[in-house]
């Protein structure tokens, strides 16, 4: 019954678990750009964020919706989809920071891990959606 109830919610475990992976890269590159080598915030925002859609790219696609790809087209076409909605959720991670730290004048850090809720929930719908659906639509 246990095991039957873990394959069941397995996507939504493993994503979970490689989101909490990808968070941590994203704001522990953040808080050592930021802090210790102090980029201006927006600035480590976006190189955090590309350090961390590498890690999601990869986890989601081994891992999470266990994806696989027969051509190299495919593979180009799965990772520019993965890319472009990770663009659209880096827009509101830049506004939730923008909102957050210059408006509100809030703690960057804490900021971050508010904005990466968001933004967590967001990809989650996006991937499932949109990335890793049925790829004879892409082609």
């Amino acid at each position: 019954m246990l095991k039957q109830l873990f394959n069941k919610y397995k996507p939504v475990l493993s994503y979970l678990f490689w989101g909490v992976i990808t968070t941590l890269v994203n704001i522990v590159v953040f808080a050592i750009l930021s802090k210790n080598l102090h980029l201006f915030y927006q600035t480590s925002n976006v190189i955090a964020w590309f350090a961390s859609v590498l890690v999601a790219y990869i986890s989601n696609k081994l891992w999470v919706f266990n994806s696989h790809t027969e051509t190299g087209k495919e593979l180009f076409a799965e990772a520019i989809r993965f890319f472009l909605m990770r663009t659209a959720t880096l827009v509101l991670d830049i506004i939730i920071m923008f909102v957050g730290v210059s408006l509100l004048h809030g703690d960057d850090i804490i900021v971050k891990i508010i904005d990466n809720i968001i933004v967590i929930i967001s990809n989650y719908a996006f991937s499932k959606l949109v990335v890793f659906k049925d790829k004879k639509k892409w082609d």
